[in-house]
């Protein structure tokens, strides 16, 4: 072989040594460009996924934060709502009190009201003999009417009329102190 076989035979196993280095640098590139798509892929998840949780952990504080709000709320009007009520039920409890105690000025209705309490309590009792216990200074108005009590009860019962003992032993207890100065004592 001669300086120029030789010389072309260098050459090319030069351009296929070449060649052959291009090929797998191409290949080597190729294949660390799929990998680092592969990995870049694999993080864009991995923040989405993550991204993901904050806005639902953050969507379901929303959330919490408005029934906190809506319950507060609720529970406001509740207490409103319950304050006005008893604020009414006082009213009515002081009214009503203010008129039980202007009740007794009255001899006539005053003395309607404990015989048709007489009654009604011996209609519930359904006993044949009742002890009855009233406020002292009621003594005498309810010895009075003791008997037209017992005729009513007969007349709505159709029973005969129980016994009826006052205890004159241990009363009730009196009026309230502020009571009407007018109100005449029985």
């Amino acid at each position: 072989m001669n300086d120029g076989d030789v010389s072309r035979q260098i050459q090319q196993m030069v351009a296929f040594i070449r060649q052959e280095a291009e090929e797998k640098a191409n290949e080597i590139s190729v294949s660390a460009e799929e990998e680092f798509n592969i990995q870049k892929m694999q993080i864009v998840d991995w923040d989405k996924k993550k991204i993901k949780q904050d806005y639902d952990r953050k969507l379901k504080q929303v959330e919490v934060k408005k029934k906190i709000e809506y319950s507060m709320q609720l529970n406001a009007s509740r207490i409103t709502f319950l304050q006005a009520q008893d604020d009414v039920v006082v009213a009515m409890k002081e009214a009503a009190r203010k008129e039980l105690l202007n009740v007794s000025s009255n001899r006539k209705t005053y003395k309607d009201l404990i015989q048709s309490l007489v009654v009604q309590s011996l209609l519930k009792l359904n006993e044949p003999s009742v002890v009855l216990r009233c406020r002292e200074i009621d003594l005498t108005l309810v010895e009075s009417v003791i008997e037209e009590a017992k005729r009513s009860y007969v007349t709505k019962s159709k029973l005969s009329a129980p016994k009826i003992n006052i205890d004159r032993n241990v009363f009730l207890p009196p009026p309230p102190s502020n009571k009407d100065p007018n109100r005449p004592s029985w």
